[in-house]
């Protein structure tokens, strides 16, 4: 077993890098489920309005973790063996890339928004329900619009002070932000204190306003704090904003690294919306019984999110320095403790199935649903956390390339066709037809180890 589990050393080193992410992560899904739950206070149809926008969003958001994720595997190790102009470099790559990617983003929903949420309608639904479904969906996104490049902005900053191994001021930020966005939302989506009722569009409102709150903490706080977070006055934000040219050959470098990552994100989240799709096949009440159940999955998967950004952190840190073979060590330890977390997880996750549907303004079928489709994220939870490091290991050492076959490949060869198949050829309840989908991820378990075992990821890519 010594070779699983760690020291206690180990275990303080993984804990001072993840349980900031955690908290962060925490706290911003637990406020993202209180919000849900106030808006679905409001009407299943203002509920699922806003899933289907918020499906979208993600396309959009794990798109701009694809895109600095590339520059970050070039950050942390260049961090690693302290070359700070690389680290700047890296930096500059990623404010480019997420600039162009949020202008684009802008563009496609404002020409094409409508179309996109009508993917989700299906004449099988009620015409009246669908109208007020799409009604609320688009005053919603129209909003939101307006938070796309700060959050974009921020992504890049805390990207960037987590792999200079500056994880609590992203935390302290994400807090910051999630507790203005919570009393936004309880103001304006019912109206208090004299403010007018909102609805969804108050939730939309808040959660831009906490948007820049998050972004001018951590842009402020990283520039007025050049050289303190790790006591070198070569700190990576010096000079940053001197020029935005990223020699060529760097460029190119990051560019081949970075876009099967940006590439496997895009077409991973297309692929979770693709997916939500053909459940939603099923009716508007899969729709928001699936959203119910996203959202109390979104509070416990932080574990091993959280957990996927430190293997990401340490890992290649130690590729940086040429600690091969505490790489491979550590690599292993830190996959077990991901699962058996998670494992602990999931058991509450059960305990929860029942309960947090009832807090919503739903019908009885929409909470049953709900209620299916969290023990089913429960059940499957420790295969994902397996494949979910299994994927941040492969990364650490700048294996795009597999990891774009790892991921997104899998999903739209593998899941979205058998999902394509249940939905509309078969007569398969939706709760089953998602635990099929889920469960195939058993087969990425096994790849995955494969992978890890054989140590194709082992590499340093900054020399």
């Amino acid at each position: 077993m010594k070779k699983y589990i760690g020291t206690r050393a180990f275990y303080k080193m993984v804990l001072l890098v993840a349980v900031p992410i955690m908290i962060q992560n925490g706290i911003t899904n637990f406020v993202g489920m209180l919000d849900n739950i106030m808006v679905g206070q409001v009407g299943t149809n203002q509920m699922s309005g806003v899933a289907i926008i918020n499906q979208m969003m993600l396309v959009f958001n794990i798109s701009i973790f694809g895109a600095i994720s590339g520059a970050g595997i070039f950050a942390s190790q260049y961090y690693g063996c302290k070359d700070y102009e690389g680290v700047r470099n890296a930096f500059r790559y990623k404010m480019i890339i997420c600039v162009l990617l949020t202008v684009s983003a802008v563009l496609l929903f404002l020409i094409k928004g409508d179309a996109l949420i009508s993917l989700y309608l299906h004449e099988s639904n009620d015409v009246m329900a669908n109208a007020e479904t799409l009604k609320y969906a688009r005053e919603y996104l129209w909003i939101m619009l307006l938070g796309l490049l700060p959050f974009a902005v921020e992504q890049v900053y805390s990207g960037t002070l987590r792999e200079t191994s500056e994880t609590i001021l992203p935390m302290k930020a994400g807090i910051a932000a999630v507790l203005v966005n919570l009393v936004l939302n309880y103001l304006l989506i019912f109206g208090k204190f004299g403010l007018p009722v909102l609805g969804v569009n108050g939730a939309a409102i808040a959660t831009v306003i906490s948007r820049y709150v998050q972004a001018f903490i951590v842009i402020r706080w990283t520039h007025t704090h050049l050289g303190k977070a790790d006591g070198n006055p070569e700190h990576f934000m010096a000079g940053v904003y001197r020029h935005f040219k990223v020699p060529g050959y760097l460029f190119s470098r990051i560019t081949i690294k970075a876009a099967p990552l940006l590439l496997n994100e895009v077409l991973w989240s297309l692929g979770m919306a693709a997916l939500m799709q053909a459940y939603s096949m099923r009716g508007l009440d899969v729709v928001a019984g699936m959203n119910i159940s996203n959202t109390i999955m979104n509070v416990f998967n932080v574990v091993y999110m959280a957990m996927g950004n430190a293997i990401a952190i340490i890992i290649g840190q130690h590729l940086g320095a040429g600690k091969i073979e505490q790489a491979k060590e550590d690599s292993v330890k830190l996959m077990f403790f991901s699962v058996i977390s998670c494992a602990a997880i999931a058991a509450v996750m059960v305990l929860f199935s029942g309960i947090f549907p009832q807090i919503y303004n739903t019908t009885d079928k929409v909470k049953k649903l709900a209620e299916g489709f969290i023990c089913v994220a429960a059940v499957t939870m420790p295969l994902c956390a397996f494949v979910n490091a299994s994927y941040f290991i492969l990364r650490s050492g700048g294996k795009t390339g597999i990891t774009f076959l790892f991921d997104s490949v899998f999903v739209w060869t593998v899941i979205i066709p058998v999902a394509f198949i249940l939905s509309r050829f078969t007569d398969i309840q939706a709760v089953w037809m998602y635990f099929i989908c889920q469960s195939i991820e058993i087969i990425k378990c096994i790849i995955g180890f494969i992978l890890v075992k054989k140590g194709v990821w082992i590499q340093n890519i900054t020399k």
